[in-house]
């Protein structure tokens, strides 16, 4: 059984860490400098996350269909998706393994990787303080 059992939690979790990223004073802007619009399709449980860097913008759940059209597309499990969060999985290695896909110019993609390792502290404590220690087996 996978971290999450349902898209409620999916969106919360990793659609929560994204908007905290579009939230931060620092973070925010170097993320809107990419240009990058993202969305995220994540199976197990199946659920959809958009990233819109240039607006700061996160969609999640029914708002996924009023987002923009993305510029790169990922497809993964949740876990895949959340272990990365944990820091415990590497973008490129993913790509090359076949544990994630991408569709759309992968140096867009790439663009993105080192702005989120500064964000793996923040998504660890959000677990903590959802009270969700099974989220983070350490």
């Amino acid at each position: 059984m996978g971290y999450f059992t349902e898209a409620d939690e999916v969106e919360h979790f990793i659609g929560g860490i994204f908007t905290e990223c579009m939230e931060d004073e620092v973070l925010g802007p170097q993320f809107q400098a990419t240009g990058v619009i993202l969305q995220l399709h994540f199976s197990e449980p199946d659920s959809r996350v958009v990233v819109d860097c240039t607006e700061r913008k996160v969609y999640a759940g029914q708002a996924v269909d009023s987002a923009p059209e993305p510029i790169v597309e990922m497809f993964m499990t949740s876990d895949i998706g959340h272990e990365y969060w944990l820091g415990k999985r590497n973008v490129t290695v993913c790509l090359a393994k076949g544990d994630m896909r991408a569709k759309g110019p992968v140096p867009k993609i790439l663009k993105l990787v080192p702005l989120t390792r500064h964000v793996f502290p923040r998504y660890v404590q959000m677990i903590d303080e959802a009270g969700r220690p099974e989220l983070n087996p350490g």
